[in-house]
């Protein structure tokens, strides 16, 4: 099992604090084996078993909480005199008024509370008018690369494992299926795919065009990294039949809520302002492109390679934007949250002179002093005009 260790630590240190911890993401992205690792490093730390109450709300056994009150009642009978409970409820949006069971869990000064959930939505909006700040967001992706490369330990070809990385699935079972079953991963992507278009978004939003969503997912899978409008493809998808911006608008959204896709706001450099319209948008795995489109490596690899690099930085932390100044661009701006910024650009190459005097022309321009980082698949290491020059890689692989 590959241990999440990154999520075990942010976890561990909000132990014993007096807030929710909500634990979003994906749906199979792995947020249950998350929780159960956090299960082990709570008694790695000598909490007692009798003190972890750990329910899987998905479990056929669970079911008989049919009610929050029934649930609640089963938790606090197992709260001791002067003893901290830790309460793990995993996919707690099963259970009917989930909220009215973790606003009752929250009050209570002898438990601390931690909830896993697949849907923005549920976890955001909701929680967010009923718990008014009383809740922190631990947000779950896929494997990192470096989590990637500790699931094939006899594989030393860093190239061939990136190539894999990129174009077939870094969702947990989608690897142990590339390990045992190869060919049975793009039945398993599909099924997810059914699961979050069909279940989370189409039943859920009462839609009945299901072509239409797919249409849209298809057109954001196909220009990631590239500026987007409903407008745009509302023109694109209108030669098949016709739909609104405001319909693409509220797609989109509901796309978002359910996680396959990340916006990414545009932010005036020059201005210092959050531009509101046209993002830019990203996946969250390269490997469900597979399920709509043709997803050869080299097709479309520099957007491939800006899409691994939003994700590892929304994995580091911080606001990641795109940065706009006048007619440059810089690929990411992350604002973190000690009010320090750090820039990064993205190619596939820069060994052409034109190619890289074309990459670090907006970098070139900015003049502060916060650290300037040019991303890409060449293998020299060097520093260039104040920007640092390095293998995507071994960026992944490092944490800088």
């Amino acid at each position: 099992m590959i241990q999440r260790t990154s999520y075990i630590e942010k976890l561990l240190s909000l132990k014993d604090q007096r807030i929710i911890k909500a634990i979003t993401g994906m749906r199979r992205c792995g947020k249950s084996t998350i929780m159960a690792q956090y299960h082990d490093a709570l008694v790695r730390l000598k909490v007692a078993e009798q003190q972890i109450v750990n329910i899987n709300l998905e479990c056929r056994e669970n079911e008989k909480y049919q009610s929050w009150t029934v649930l609640y009642d089963e938790i606090v009978s197992h709260c001791g005199q002067g003893e901290k409970t830790y309460v793990l409820l995993d996919e707690v949006q099963q259970i009917e008024d989930f909220e009215r069971l973790i606003d009752a869990l929250f009050v209570r000064e002898d438990i601390d509370l931690y909830v896993t959930g697949s849907n923005a939505f549920l976890l955001s909006s909701e929680l967010a008018t009923l718990l008014s700040g009383r809740y922190i967001e631990i947000h779950v992706l896929p494997y990192s690369f470096a989590e990637y490369c500790q699931a094939f330990p006899d594989e030393h070809n860093l190239d061939r494992l990136f190539r894999q990385f990129l174009n077939v699935s870094a969702l947990p079972e989608a690897v142990n299926l590339s390990l045992s079953a190869p060919s049975m991963v793009n039945d398993y992507l599909k099924s997810i795919h059914e699961t979050v278009v069909v279940k989370d978004i189409m039943k859920r939003h009462n839609l009945r065009k299901r072509e239409n969503m797919e249409r849209i997912l298809s057109f954001v899978y196909d220009n990631v990294g590239n500026i987007t409008s409903p407008n745009n493809i509302a023109e694109v998808i209108k030669a098949s039949g016709g739909i609104s911006h405001n319909t693409v608008s509220a797609y989109l959204s509901y796309l978002a809520q359910s996680y396959i896709i990340y916006p990414a706001s545009r932010y005036d450099m020059k201005g210092k302002s959050l531009l509101t319209t046209n993002p830019k948008y990203y996946v969250v795995d390269l490997g469900l492109k597979n399920i709509l489109q043709s997803n050869r490596f080299d097709a479309d690899l520099g957007h491939k390679l800006e899409n691994i690099v939003f994700l590892e930085l929304l994995r580091r932390g911080g606001e990641v934007r795109i940065g706009k100044m006048d007619d440059k661009e810089v690929d990411f701006v992350v604002e973190k949250g000690n009010g320090e910024r750090e820039y990064y650009q993205v190619a596939y190459s820069v060994n052409d002179e034109k190619t890289l005097k074309r990459e670090i022309s907006s970098l070139s321009k900015l003049r502060d002093v916060y650290p300037k980082y040019l991303l890409t698949l060449d293998w020299d290491t060097s520093i260039i005009s104040g920007i640092r020059k390095i293998n995507i890689v071994d960026w992944l692989l490092c944490e800088l």
